[in-house]
């Protein structure tokens, strides 16, 4: 939810890393399931350093606001060094600045005079554990090729947080190789994992017409035994079984189709820029995606395939337990629909953007309840809740509303619909509220503002080239 993309462009089922003022790279990655999504993000992004870089030299925002339970409130700031064209080295430091008012609201001494204040707060300055430092250095080294190694260091802990990522583009493909000490994962009822070792290679296919085959391979290894971040837990689910050490292969190929189902021939106002040119055209357009995956895990991580299976994911199911592996496949399916009024050339209320998914991540599962529920009606019968629940797909919308100006009011969120539970029919899972300022000049560029009620999470960002 917090990636607050419109959810097709992503891709569909291939997840991007979560944003998060947790570390201070800014980023977690989503559990890998079975035997979608994939769980590692595709291309370049720019990077956390760079984000708050350009606010402050662009924006003016000097400092960066950040909310996080349980840290409480803190203020990032960037210094820049550019040793040349194509190497830039970032050190990004962060200041706890609730901790530090509470701190001095806590002291019991007696304030007298001007003097005396500015020794309390010099004194409470001095402690390290207000203070964490980031570094990170980024080499260029083709326009085609970004190497990035990232090293984070808090006070409260005395694991620092390292990162070594290779991103390379073919002319059709995205390479992204990396390594994460420790690895910092979130599942999905909210709790964030660290795995001490975790690495992985991903390829995938870039296509960009309406109607493609892409497909998108996989490989991750993870060392060591998972544990909670900061010993914050929303719910006893226990350790996420693909999680554990093991090496896992995923494959996916699916087939892509969009379709404009109407779209404004009027003319727009002359000489007057859009705030966003992706978003400057009214219509109304779905989408689909098809295709089929596939998991094979090596390790104590091969037992989520057998957990899934047992739980009735369906898909093609597999395992020597001799050697600890097994295999998964399964088919998958999505549903997006679009629309938009507005050129978002106006002052006033000119975007409104709304868009709907549903996804079905197991096709066999629902073959299977649609086969039964069929069954139960032609029998005259009653269908079955568990029949009708695994025809149920998963739903996802998003809201955008031009305010005034450049700046727009967002809200994605997740539905669920419980069958077996009629007091709570309808579930909104994890709504994300924010507010976007388009950056006019840069063409389709915005600053997003977003908070997260459910975790708890404020945090403000750059995005770039999003429809």
């Amino acid at each position: 939810m917090r990636k607050l993309r419109w959810v097709m462009d992503g891709g569909g089922f291939w997840d991007l890393d979560i944003s998060t003022p947790k570390t201070l790279d800014g980023l977690a990655s989503p559990v890998p399931d079975n035997p979608l999504p994939l769980g590692l993000s595709r291309g370049t992004r720019l990077s956390r350093h760079k984000q708050i870089e350009f606010m402050q030299r662009f924006m003016h925002a000097h400092l960066t606001p950040t909310f996080a339970k349980p840290l409480g409130f803190t203020l990032q700031r960037v210094l820049t060094l550019p040793f040349s064209d194509n190497w830039n080295v970032f050190l990004l430091g962060q200041f706890n600045f609730q901790k530090f008012v509470s701190s001095i609201k806590s002291s019991e001494e007696i304030q007298v005079g001007v003097s005396s204040w500015l020794k309390t707060f010099q004194r409470h300055l001095k402690q390290k554990s207000l203070y964490a430092l980031g570094f990170c250095s980024e080499f260029h080294l083709t326009p085609d090729d970004t190497i990035l190694f990232g090293l984070d260091a808090y006070d409260y802990t005395d694991k620092p947080r390292g990162k070594a990522v290779l991103h390379h583009k073919f002319p059709h493909h995205n390479l992204t190789v990396e390594a994460v000490y420790p690895g910092l994962f979130v599942d999905k009822i909210g709790n964030y994992w660290d795995v001490p070792l975790s690495l992985a290679v991903d390829l995938a296919s870039v296509t960009t017409n309406d109607s493609s085959v892409s497909y998108h391979l996989t490989g991750h290894y993870n060392s060591g035994s998972p544990e909670l971040f900061e010993n914050i837990q929303n719910q006893s689910a226990g350790v996420p079984p693909t999680l554990l050490p093991g090496l896992a292969f995923k494959s996916a190929v699916s087939y892509k189709k969009s379709i404009d189902i109407w779209r404004s021939e009027a003319p727009k106002l002359r000489l007057v820029q859009p705030y966003d040119i992706f978003l400057s055209s009214p219509h109304v357009s779905a989408s689909g995606i098809i295709g089929a995956a596939a998991t094979t895990a090596f390790g104590d991580n091969s037992v989520r395939a057998q957990v899934d299976d047992r739980q009735g994911s369906g898909g093609l199911f597999l395992e020597a337990s001799r050697i600890k592996s097994s295999f998964l496949a399964d088919l998958f399916g999505s549903v997006s629909f679009t629309a938009q009024h507005g050129n978002f050339q106006r002052l006033f209320l000119d975007l409104t953007r709304f868009q709907a998914r549903l996804d079905f991540p197991s096709g066999f599962r629902f073959l299977s309840g649609a086969t039964g529920v069929a069954q139960d009606l032609l029998n005259s019968q009653k269908p079955n809740l568990e029949a009708l629940q695994a025809i149920c797909p998963n739903a996802t919308l998003s809201l955008q509303q031009q305010i005034v100006g450049p700046i727009s009011f967002r809200v994605d969120s997740g539905i669920r619909l419980d069958l077996k539970n009629l007091d709570k029919l309808i579930e909104a899972q994890e709504p994300v509220f924010a507010v976007e300022y388009a950056l006019q000049v840069l063409g389709s560029a915005k600053a997003v503002a977003w908070y997260c009620p459910k975790r708890q999470e404020f945090m403000t960002e750059l995005r770039f080239f999003e429809t």
